[in-house]
């Protein structure tokens, strides 16, 4: 199992980013993923959630309405697209899988 993050970066309040996961070395479209993130400091936490066949999502309530998780299970990705970026957004953000795969992280930073 391998999941690679990546679209992590430096980003003004208001703005935007894309997370991207790709992932290899099991059959993607028959497992849930998830978003979660961890600042300094602080417990790693759940940001969002996306069912296998991507119909079913659910979010950390600091984010609803702000981000949005997707999937593409031809191309075994998943997504986080982050819109209204604040500065208590900025954290290390991970891909995870059921039974414990996480991904390498990816630094999100929010500030002017």
């Amino acid at each position: 199992v391998q999941l690679v993050e990546s679209g992590g970066g430096l980003v003004q309040p208001g703005g935007s980013l894309r997370l991207s996961c790709a992932a290899s070395g099991f059959t993607f479209s028959h497992y849930a993923m998830s978003w979660h993130r961890q600042a300094p400091g602080k417990e790693r936490e759940l940001v969002a959630a996306i069912h296998s066949a991507g119909g079913s999502t659910n979010y950390a309530d600091s984010v609803k309405g702000r981000f949005t998780i997707s999937r593409d299970n031809a191309k075994n990705t998943v997504y986080l697209q982050m819109n209204s970026l604040k500065p208590e957004d900025t954290a290390v953000y991970y891909c995870n899988r059921a039974q414990g795969y996480w991904g390498q992280g990816t630094q999100v930073t929010v500030s002017s």
